[in-house]
């Protein structure tokens, strides 16, 4: 019964969805109020319709109903509890129904919240947003069931993917979904903006909260799925460049060049093409990493499903919103006349040359990650483009961005003085130097990775400081003044500072990890970076759907212990595969990071150890970027009605054409 009721849910979603696009549309082409006023309504039912149906189905996955063919095929009555609410969005259809659940609440949230917005903007803006939905909703109903029935269920069921048994991957398609869904809203904002043939300064505000969030919940969600990756695969690495990876890395690259444009709408009205243009590929970017992990057109140990023909329903969507974004953006760019002009040293030059690095950027990442398909589809040939060539071709931009961001910070609006700024950055400098200096004088190898990474952390993290320290005045007490600027403020410089500490943390990391592969008997002690490892116990623990093979090993320094690591190979008989469990003993500085392997024919067992400097600074940094974010958005002036809000003629009431 609870199936057929989240089935019917869904279809009523499904019409709302019908309705939201088209009624809102023509209310706001007639200017007819009640016609415009339907928007919000059928958002929040929609929201709720969606909701009630996403609801029904993690009630069958709790109650473990295996009649329902997704909860046969991805859960299993012994496994935990946690699990199998997060198997929910395990699989290709459970994860399709979050997606429409996201974009009816960003519909939703601009029918509770955007009451500052004249009514036509928010009526095309709910239209186009509803018309995503027809389209996810229609994907699902028709071809993606998440509610589909066995005649004869099981006893149990299939299990969830062990891979994706663990609290990081639970949290990470939430966080990343939000991002990517977000990206949807802005979107819908610059097709309406089409539409109306009008951007200015208010719409730059409006736009930015939805930019902002979405970019912040994908920092948090790449971070999540970085991090699970570090300590869960067991290979030590935190980022393979993989075709899903780069899937989710490309929109957060177009959404942080589309949030700093937008401050270059709001604060000057100029760039406004720009900025329509970044809108509508940051979520077509969205869409391609939707069918990516989904088509299995490129191979990838991330993929949800491996299935080209809903992948290719899935570009058809894409094609669809992004063919019609941009032939609307030809006709109608024309029409966004920037009114502010900039000199060259002024802090518009600086956001464009950040949007300029970004943006090829994102063309790497998008180059290197589909040349596999072209040069096999066109030129029949079988290539792998894999880390060498993203860390190569990738890294000067990002370099470049570290080098000029603390400028584009504190230099003025319209007109600067490029000399004044790099004078109030002398500190700065001088701190980037040292650090880098003093890096290179203890480091044992003499490579230019880890001093030129932690100058350049130390660099902008300075910059950072100084431009919030810049904006208390001359003179005074500049500490009171220091905890009264705006929060927006704050989140500059904390996201920017945090950008840094990930920086230095990569450099670290990459510059300066060790690696130790041996056979080790119990009782047996062996040396890593100044650490000393001896393997204790290997023992078997039985687990609520697993076997664990799992290893005590006695880590110590200098004859004094420091703790106790517990590798982990499991093996799931359900899913019959296994998993490694890495032992990760954290510092602020370094991870001493351990696998247990395979008992070997001679006795003994195979482990694996890495020493990692600054593998915590990679997710602290992320961290950073998020809470700035956060800060950001917390700021009042996205909190109110604000911005150059032109006045609009009056609409008539009820579905009566104005005459």
């Amino acid at each position: 019964m609870i199936n057929e009721l989240g089935h019917f849910a869904l279809i009523l979603a499904f019409v709302l969805a019908c309705v939201q696009s088209v009624v809102p549309l023509i209310g706001a082409q007639k200017r007819w109020a009640g016609w415009m006023a339907v928007a919000p309504t059928a958002a929040s039912a929609q929201f709720v319709f969606t909701a009630m149906s996403f609801a029904a189905l993690t009630y069958v996955f709790v109650v473990s109903d295996f009649s329902n063919r997704l909860v046969m095929l991805n859960s299993h009555s012994a496994k935990p509890m946690i699990y199998k609410i997060t198997g929910v969005w395990g699989n290709h259809e459970g994860s399709m129904l979050l997606w429409v659940l996201i974009v009816a609440l960003f519909g939703a949230c601009v029918g509770w919240f955007g009451s500052n917005l004249p009514p036509s903007l928010r009526a095309r803006v709910l239209s186009v947003q509803g018309m995503i939905g027809v389209a996810f909703f229609a994907f699902i109903i028709f071809t993606s069931n998440p509610f589909e029935r066995l005649a004869i269920p099981p006893f149990d069921g299939e299990d969830l993917n062990p891979l994706l048994q663990d609290i990081g991957l639970a949290l990470h398609p939430p966080f990343l979904y939000v991002g990517y869904v977000g990206l949807s809203m802005t979107f819908s904002f610059a097709v309406a903006a089409l539409i109306e043939g009008r951007v200015d300064a208010a719409w730059g505000r409006w736009v930015r909260p939805y930019t902002l969030a979405a970019w912040v919940f994908l920092t948090v969600g790449i971070a999540l799925g970085s991090w699970w990756a570090y300590y869960e695969l067991g290979w030590g690495g935190f980022w393979f460049w993989d075709p899903v990876e780069n899937a989710s890395f490309m929109p957060w690259l177009i959404a942080a060049a589309l949030l700093h444009s937008a401050i270059v709408v709001e604060k000057r009205e100029s760039l406004k093409s720009w900025t329509i243009l970044l809108a509508i590929i940051a979520f077509g970017f969205s869409m391609i990493g939707a069918f990516i992990t989904r088509s299995g057109v490129l191979t990838s140990v991330h993929a949800f499903a491996n299935d080209p023909e809903r992948g290719m329903v899935l570009l058809g969507i894409t094609a669809i919103f992004m063919m019609g974004g941009l032939t609307m953006f030809a006709f109608r760019a024309s029409a966004m006349q920037a009114k502010g002009v900039f000199a060259t040293s002024s802090r518009e030059s600086m956001l464009v040359l950040n949007n300029l690095l970004l943006g090829v950027a994102c063309f790497v990442v998008f180059i290197g990650t589909i040349w596999p398909l072209i040069a096999e589809l066109f030129f029949d040939r079988k290539v792998s483009v894999g880390p060498p060539f993203f860390n190569a071709a990738f890294t000067p931009f990002m370099v470049l961005l570290g080098i000029v961001l603390p400028f584009g910070a504190m230099l003025p609006w319209k007109r600067g003085q490029i000399g004044r700024v790099a004078k109030a950055l002398v500190p700065a400098l001088v701190l980037a130097v040292a650090v880098g200096a003093l890096t290179w004088a203890i480091q044992t190898e003499r490579s230019a990775l880890g001093p030129i990474g932690m100058m350049l952390g130390a660099w902008l993290v300075a910059g950072a400081a100084v431009d919030i320290w810049s904006r208390t005045g001359r003179s005074g007490n500049r500490f009171a003044r220091l905890f009264r600027l705006p929060r927006a403020d704050w989140g500059k410089s904390i996201a920017h500072a945090g950008f840094g500490v990930t920086i230095a943390g990569i450099a670290g990391l990459l510059a300066w990890e060790t690696e130790d592969i041996r056979v080790v008997n119990i009782g047996e002690s062996f040396e890593l970076s100044g650490f000393t490892l001896t393997l204790e116990n290997v023992r078997d623990v039985q687990g609520p759907n697993f076997i664990s093979t799992k290893a005590d090993i006695r880590l110590s320094q200098d004859g004094e212990e420091i703790s106790f690591l517990h590798p982990e190979k499991r093996y799931y008989p359900v899913a019959d595969m296994p998993t490694t469990e890495a032992a990760i003993d954290n510092g602020f500085l370094r991870d001493v990071y351990v696998v247990i392997g395979d008992p070997q024919e001679g006795g003994g067992w195979a482990v694996r150890a890495y020493f990692k400097p600054l593998a915590n600074w990679i997710w602290g940094g992320s961290i950073l970027m998020a809470i700035g974010g956060f800060f950001s958005l917390s700021d009042r002036r996205y909190r109110i009605a604000a911005g150059s809000k032109k006045p609009e003629a009056k609409p008539v009431p009820g579905g009566v054409p104005a005459q």
